[in-house]
Parts: C-alpha cells; structure tokens; sequence
C-alpha cells in the first residue's frame, strides 16, 4: 500500500500522540488495536501514514529529527511508544504571527514555548518538495492570523488541509469556496476527543432530548497542565474555541439555551496535570410531572491521545478524497471528528456517513 505524506503545523502534544500511534498500531492487527475507530479505511491502515514534514517555532524542536521532537520540552503527554526510529525529516522553522501569546513567556521554560532564532523556512516550497499530500494544523487556540496563513499555504502548494483547532477555515464559507475552487478536500475545524468532554456531554444531552427531560441549565469546566491549558489563560483568544465546544453541545439540544444557562469552557491551568484533563459536567433538568434532576459528572483523560483516534481516521479519509479527485468541504468526517464542522449532525448519523463514504456509497 503507498504511504499517506502528510505534513505538520505544530510538534505539540497532539502529534506526539499522532506520530506515536502510527508506529504504535504497525505490529497490531484488526483484534488487538484498541483505541481505533477504524481499523482499516479504505485499505489503509495507521502504519501507512508517513509525516514528510513538520513546522514549529520552539527552540528545541526546530531543526531536530521529527522523532526526537516529539518528545522535546514543552511536551508533557504519554509516552506510549518511546522507540521510534529516526524518520530523517527535520522539523522547519515556521511563521510565528499570532501563535504565541505574550503571557507565555511569564512562565517556566518547562511549560511554555521558547521561540527559535531560526530563519522562517519557504513553507510553501517545503511542502512541495516534501511530497506531501495533506496538511494537518495543531496550532494553539487563538491563532487566527497563523492559521489563516497556513490555510491559505495549503491552498498555494495544493494539498489537502485538515484544521484540528477552533479558528474556523473549514466551516467558513469563503475558504470553503478556495478549497472546493481548487479541488482540494478540506476536514474542520477543532478535533474532538475519541471519549472527551464534549462528545461525553453531546451523548448526555441527546439522551435528555430522546428520553423526554428538559435540559434547563448546563455547565462544562476543564481544567489541565499542558500548553494548550496555559495559552487559554488569555481569555481574549478563547472566542472561537467557547463557539466551537457550545455550538457543538447547543446543536444537539431540543430547544436550544440562553447565554446565561450554558457555559462550557477552559476554566484553569493546573501544571501538575500536564496532559491529563478533567472535566466538571453539570446538567439541571425535569423529568416526568416537572419533577427537577440533575447530573454531575467527573472525567478524567488523557488529553492528546484522545485527539489521535479522531484526526488518524481524518487523514485516511481525506486520503479517499484526493483518490476520487473530491475537493471542497468533506461532510461527514467533518461531523464525526470535529467540533465545529460546516454541518452539524448527530453523532450516531454522522458515525453512519463515515462508514458510507468510506464504502464510496456517498460522495462526501
């Protein structure tokens, strides 16, 4: 089977947690692969994708082997698969712009980015000349104008782009029309979680709806230690994530909630919890007769990882895209991986789409 290339924006969390997968699952087989949605799609497995780029601005990740960078400060997941061969790929210095807050350099050299004196690479040429086929965005929230100008390198080198955080491209209908003018397939905007806080509160508050409950008031708290924990202290780059995490949640909902009755969003930065996340869930309802109930709930993840099962089977179904020449808005991985998708659909129906389009019994 040829090897997916895809490259990187961003040698965080996530794609250690991406990276280590694909080599975690190539000694796997369909029985003993858990933690995959999809094992197979479309004839490709995790092992066939190969990273043939990477782009970053730390320091001690710019210009190191990929494999090495993975595992470099300020990354703080799991390491669940600590030998990995070299890959000969260097990470390249990318364009800074708007993805580092000025609050981050108050902090700890452990815990926040150092920015490379690296000369910024040709981004496009790169790309280019590495082969690769998709581009895959992990930059931290906030970072419109960093994210808008990787969006539009994607478009310039003529790859595919999947958009795993909240600053909407995909769901947008000016890039959209780029992207479908092109023929290039797009996936977006902001993975969710295998089994995270917003797909478990998704899942809750369409039981609500099925079993007949009003849903009358609703919270979501979360805390964590990792970078994206500590970037999201600056309230004023949060807009578009608290859009992208409530309208996944207010879509699912009967009647949809007031301002003042839902809100979900980071609450703190806990530096000892690293990569692990917890999630505070509070839902008030009444029942049968207008007999009130609520529900608390505490999740604890490990944050990273749980992005990697949702963005692994993006890229192999982006892949089918590029293969039967579909370029524009891809509608159902969209839905079934992200949190703000350019169509929201119950997870159940969009989870049934995937497995459509996977088949080609549906275009996208």
């Amino acid at each position: 089977m040829e090897k997916i290339k895809i490259a990187i924006i961003g040698l965080g969390n996530c794609a250690s947690s991406l990276i280590q997968g694909i080599h975690y699952y190539k000694n796997k087989n369909s029985e003993d692969a858990i933690g995959l949605m999809h094992w197979d799609i479309g004839g490709f497995k995790p092992e066939d994708i190969e990273v043939v780029a990477a782009f970053d601005i730390d320091k001690r990740k710019v210009g190191k082997d990929v494999s090495e960078a993975i595992f470099a400060k300020p990354n703080c997941t799991t390491v669940f698969c600590p030998e990995i061969e070299k890959t000969g790929v260097k990470v390249s210095m990318g364009k800074v712009l708007d993805g580092v807050a000025p609050h981050m350099e108050n902090y700890d050299d452990n815990y926040t980015f150092l920015i490379s004196d690296e000369e910024e690479c040709d981004i496009v040429d790169v790309i280019k000349k590495s082969g690769a086929e998709i581009l895959i965005n992990y930059l931290p929230v906030g970072s419109q104008k960093a994210v808008e100008f990787y969006a539009q390198c994607a478009l310039d080198a003529g790859v595919a782009f999947i958009n795993s955080m909240p600053v909407f491209i995909v769901s947008n209908d000016d890039w959209a029309r780029k992207f479908e003018e092109k023929g290039i397939p797009i996936v977006g905007d902001d993975i969710k979680a295998q089994i995270g806080a917003t797909i478990t509160h998704r899942t809750l508050a369409n039981l609500f709806r099925e079993r007949g409950v009003k849903l009358e008031r609703t919270y979501q708290l979360n805390t964590g230690g990792n970078t994206d924990f500590l970037n999201m202290l600056n309230r004023d780059r949060l807009d578009s994530k608290k859009e992208s995490k409530t309208e996944a949640v207010q879509s699912v909902l009967a009647e949809r909630l007031e301002d003042s009755d839902i809100h979900i969003g980071p609450s703190d930065y806990v530096p000892w919890q690293k990569d692990n996340k917890l999630c505070f869930l509070r839902m008030e309802g009444k029942t049968f007769g207008d007999v009130p109930m609520n529900i608390e709930l505490r999740l604890s993840v490990e944050d990273s990882p749980n992005s990697g099962g949702c963005v692994i089977d993006a890229i192999r179904c982006c892949k089918l895209a590029l293969e039967r020449g579909i370029g524009g808005q891809l509608t159902s991985i969209s839905a079934y991986t992200m949190k703000h998708p350019p169509e929201q659909i119950k997870d159940e129906k969009a989870y049934e789409m995937v497995n459509e389009f996977i088949k080609g019994k549906r275009e996208r």
